[in-house]
């Protein structure tokens, strides 16, 4: 199982992280990948000036309410498909 792991650190919090949060268990349910992939908070990835920061795969990426189904889609099924 992989996990996805949302920053929820101040900067990504008051970008709206649970959004994000949200949006991506929806999605993974969704897809029918609730035993491939795992949603989880994390605190401060390191990356402030990215955020709202989510690690996939050790690679911290940068994504936006607007841009999750896109980041799903592009770069998570692609690695879980």
């Amino acid at each position: 199982m992989k996990d996805i792991q949302v920053c929820i650190g101040s900067v990504c919090h008051l970008k709206n992280s649970y959004d994000i949060i949200n949006r991506l268990n929806e999605l993974v349910n969704s897809n029918g990948y609730n035993d491939k992939l795992k949603v989880k908070a994390a605190f401060c990835l390191g990356n402030c000036e990215g955020a709202v920061c989510v690690k996939f795969d050790d690679v911290i990426y940068t994504v936006l309410p607007e841009t999750t189904d896109k980041f799903f889609d592009e770069t998570i099924r692609s690695k879980v498909d």
